[in-house]
């Protein structure tokens, strides 16, 4: 059994994302089969959060109770009906900000497993290992893991009830814990081979198919925060074991069912009948992942049916320029369709994550190019935004327009935070960022796809034979990339080279946004200096070959920066453009153009721009170094009214900067959109 899920594990996926074994036609190639090379976009943002976010997290799960909370659940066990229990230290409402705060313990476990993959460390595995023996003691003897209640039974958190999982549709998070404890034990084993997470993962879930379900004697109950499903799937193909993609199933199946119906966890019908995304966005982008999960592997078409529509439905008429889901801060959720304010987006940097999870899981099932084209557009814009370049402080929400204020942030101004009392953004970031490399390619059969553009080297399988590649590029910053072989046992094979949306003029797969200029980006591919040119396939452009070590395939595409209109059905964006190059969505920013006031700037006709390959950005929110980015510079108007009330106007040259690097030189204003015409104006 071990031989058979080692196996497994090396083409397990990463960070939420599994390779079936049956069912998805495409599959992922595993963060384990690829190494980003170093000081480079991804390189660096990896290296951020080796040194940065993985140990500020572990650190906050020291000093913010997070270890306690695991401690004091296992004094409980040892000690049954101790005086404890009746005193005050031990109220758990008074010490346990969220019933969920077990898995920030998890996802940091998960990230730093990431991590060992591509830097070993011995000190680290060992410190991870000192954390599990503290989990293993919090959990019961039947495999229940849930600190919230365990610390004292008879006065669970809040959150929860006196009886297990009769508060999961609504608040405990019982089946959300088990979700990210799974997760992050399957990364684990991944990336150390060790099973001592994966045993006390096992062992919860085992408890759950147990002792949640549609039979007697079951607590016939959906959780009340989606995630359990995608790890339930996930474990089913680590381990061979089909009773945790039944029950994933199952968790699927009854949502609606059951009394507890409510459109902000999306129970309010079942999966099945539901056409559109709404309630809350975290919740509902996992549960679309699972979906998506469960038709593969089961190929269940009623499934892949509800999740295509649903997908149709986001992107055509809830997605936002940056990648970013969640109009709304009430219930951080969906709104309305073409509802997407900007300076109240809420779009949780969760959120976006999530949608990174269905989009990924979208091209497994349909190997479209356009589903990575949306997973790019978030990863570049609605995912990294969420975090300082230094890895050390973070968003929640990420508005496409600031005023300098946000009423949630403590000091009231809009700035990224070092932490969250509810720090899933940033325990998310932690467990994301060093999972990117699955990201890069898939396969099926003898076809090699080329999906996001990074420097790296691969070994990967193709029908069974090895072969390694290197990705030499500097993008996002330029359109240069070079493919080399370096070994190829697998001799002929196909390699798919994705085109992306934004070279072949299309802003997302469908009329939510277009590019509003006569700008024509064109692309050009040779192997070993000779032009190929063929017929796209669903955006791939198909190079078959006897490929040999020194091959090389180079791929120039053009990046003119562009400029995008909304649907005039989106009310917040009629009137204005937004501003794109390659995969970056740009800003303005205070910082950038002191004495101007970025939210009354008029944007001509037929703007001319001009780019600036080396431009600095001193993180004076973070470590005070100075990074570089590619800027733009344009020749605008800035309105303003005179003391008479007269509408005046002067020409004024702005800088734009890529939208995740906003926010790094304190609170002030920002802007995605920029005026064409006086109704675009701001207040």
């Amino acid at each position: 059994m071990k031989r058979i899920a080692a196996i497994l594990c090396f083409f397990a996926l990463c960070a939420g994302a599994i390779f079936a074994q049956s069912g998805y036609p495409y599959t992922q190639v595993p963060f384990t089969a690829v190494n980003i090379t170093p000081n480079t976009f991804w390189g660096d943002r990896i290296q951020a959060a080796r040194e940065v976010t993985i140990p500020l997290a572990f650190s906050k799960c020291e000093s913010e109770h997070r270890y306690k909370n695991f401690e004091m659940a296992a004094y409980t066990l040892q000690h049954p009906g101790h005086p404890g229990l009746q005193t005050p230290e031990w109220d758990v409402a008074k010490f346990m900000g969220f019933s969920f705060d077990d898995t920030d313990v998890y996802k940091t476990i998960e990230g730093a497993s990431y991590v060992l993959q591509t830097y070993p460390d011995a000190k680290l595995k060992t410190y991870i290992d000192s954390v599990l023996d503290v989990v293993a003691a919090a959990q019961e003897s039947d495999g229940y893991l849930y600190t919230a209640r365990t610390i004292n039974p008879q006065h669970p958190h809040g959150w929860a009830a006196n009886k297990r999982w009769a508060a999961e549709e609504h608040a405990s998070h019982e089946l959300y814990n088990l979700g990210h404890m799974v997760d992050a034990a399957c990364a684990h084993y991944q990336a150390t081979g060790s099973t001592k997470f994966l045993d006390i993962a096992k062992r919860y879930a085992d408890c759950v198919v147990r002792e949640v379900g549609p039979n007697a004697g079951q607590a016939c109950v959906v959780p009340g925060h989606q995630i359990a499903e995608m790890a339930l799937a996930r474990l089913y193909v680590l381990t061979g074991e089909k009773k945790y993609l039944d029950e994933a199933k199952f968790l699927l199946d009854y949502r609606g069912k059951t009394p507890h119906k409510d459109v902000y966890s999306q129970s309010d019908k079942p999966v099945i009948d539901q056409t559109e995304a709404w309630g809350h966005a975290v919740r509902a982008g996992y549960m679309y992942a699972g979906m998506a999960d469960v038709a593969a592997l089961l190929g269940d078409s009623s499934y892949i049916k509800a999740i295509d529509t649903i997908y149709e439905n986001i992107v055509s008429r809830k997605y936002y320029l940056t990648g970013g889901v969640g109009a709304r801060h009430g219930g951080e959720a969906f709104g309305a369709d073409y509802e997407l304010p900007n300076l109240t987006a809420y779009n949780e940097t969760c959120a976006a994550i999530a949608m990174v999870y269905l989009f990924e899981r979208m091209f497994l099932l349909h190997g479209d190019a356009k589903y990575i084209d949306c997973l790019e557009r978030t990863l570049y814009n609605g995912v990294i935004s969420g975090m300082s370049v230094d890895g050390g402080k973070f968003f929640y929400p990420n508005p496409l327009s600031s005023d300098g204020r946000y009423r949630f942030n403590a000091d009231g101004t809009m700035t990224r935070q070092p932490w969250f009392g509810c720090a899933c953004c940033p325990s998310n970031l932690c467990r994301f960022i060093p999972s990117m490399p699955g990201y890069i390619y898939g396969v099926r059969d003898n076809d090699l796809y080329v999906n996001l553009y990074a420097a790296n080297t691969a070994t990967l399988a193709l029908g069974g034979k090895s072969v390694t590649i290197q990705q030499d590029t500097n993008y996002p910053w330029d359109g240069d990339i070079a493919i080399k072989v370096l070994q190829n046992k697998a001799k002929a094979f196909n390699m798919m080279v994705r085109i992306p949306g934004w070279v072949q003029s299309r802003v997302v797969p469908s009329d939510l946004y277009a590019y509003n200029d006569d700008i024509f980006s064109t692309y050009e591919i040779t192997v070993n200096g000779q032009k190929v040119d063929s017929e796209l396939e669903n955006g791939y452009m198909v190079i078959n070959r006897n490929w040999k070590k020194g091959d090389v395939v180079r791929i120039h595409f053009d990046m003119p920066v562009r400029t995008v209109v909304a649907s005039p059905r989106v009310s917040d964006d009629r009137g204005r453009v937004a501003v794109e190059r390659g995969p970056l969505v740009y800003c303005t920013e205070w910082a950038d153009n002191e004495g101007i006031d970025p939210h009354h700037l008029l944007l001509s006709r037929k703007p001319q721009f001009d780019v600036l390959p080396t431009y600095g950005i001193e993180n004076k929110e973070g470590n005070g170094q100075t990074f570089n980015v590619t800027a733009i510079s344009a020749q605008v108007q800035e309105a303003s009214i005179s003391n008479e009330g007269k509408l005046a106007a002067k020409d004024v040259t702005i800088k734009l900067i890529p939208y995740y690097a906003w926010n790094h030189r304190g609170a002030g204003k920002m802007d995605v959109w920029l005026a064409r015409s006086l109704s675009g104006l701001e207040d």
